[in-house]
């Protein structure tokens, strides 16, 4: 595969941000002419980081270049702070990702790279936090991307923060981001409303998928919960709760795996869930 690192000045971000992003490479016995002026559009993956990450984590801990190649598909792998994938106007200039996602990294990979803006040609995926930034995406704008798959995250009806919780503080951070509780529940985040909302107006949605380990202390009981709330619901979606997986890089990949096997199905790589 081709590996490029973008570095450029973001208005939404107020300064430079980081971007990696893989697109298919040569094949052998092509000719690099006929290749690189097909003006072929590719598939495009938006991989999204966890907590503490950045947009090398997906290159130096997992496989994603190698299955990337079998699929011939584009990743792109930007970086976003600890910033839950939401507008930050309270921090410092301002670090707005939300905004930033679809109003300028997305017209920026489909302005400069051979990707296709075609919603069957997009998708989205993410760990952790990057897997609730995947649910706020893809509910928040279902028209641009045909699936999406959140690993080790669900989606969660918004409360005031449990003390007992390690990420109280985070959750404090992100209320008094939007004013308090009332702005909070008024906000992207706020998931438990907006699918139940989404799925009462019959909104047209990605195909979805939620995957955790049952030995994940953080993100199996929300799975759980969210599982339970979605038939309610009725929403369309499958769930895959995998025996003997934490909070790890293993199980990630593995998603990945699994995730690129449903977003585009061959005979070679079928799903592994």
């Amino acid at each position: 595969m081709s590996l490029l690192h973008l570095s450029f000045t973001s208005k939404y971000l107020c300064g430079t941000t980081d971007v990696n992003v893989i697109l298919p490479d040569l094949p052998y016995g092509k000719d690099p002419k006929d290749f690189y002026m097909s003006g072929e559009k590719y598939k495009v993956l938006w991989l999204l980081h966890g907590t503490f990450g950045d947009y090398s984590d997906w290159l130096r801990k997992s496989n994603v270049e190698l299955y990337a190649c079998e699929k011939q598909i584009a990743v792109v792998m930007p970086s976003a702070l600890n910033s839950n994938y939401i507008d930050w106007k309270t921090f410092s200039m301002g670090y707005n990702m939300f905004s930033y996602f679809f109003e300028e990294l997305m017209p920026a990979v489909y302005g400069w790279l051979p990707v296709s803006q075609k919603r069957e040609d997009n998708f989205i995926a993410g760990l952790s936090m990057g897997g609730r930034g995947t649910c706020v995406y893809a509910f928040a704008h279902p028209e641009k991307f045909a699936a999406a798959y959140s690993f080790s995250a669900s989606p969660n009806e918004l409360k005031e923060p449990d003390p007992a919780n390690p990420f109280a503080a985070r959750e404090v951070t992100l209320i008094n981001n939007f004013g308090g509780m009332e702005g909070y529940k008024n906000s992207p985040l706020n998931l438990w409303d907006i699918i139940r909302k989404n799925v009462e107006e019959g909104v047209s949605m990605p195909k979805l998928y939620f995957a955790s380990g049952d030995k994940d202390p953080i993100a199996y009981k929300p799975f759980l919960a969210f599982r339970e709330y979605a038939k309610e619901l009725g929403l369309d979606a499958e769930f895959f709760e995998i025996p003997g997986y934490s909070h790890e890089w293993r199980f990630w990949d593995l998603c990945l795996q699994d995730a690129l096997a449903r977003f585009i199905p061959d005979e070679n790589r079928k799903p592994l869930f």
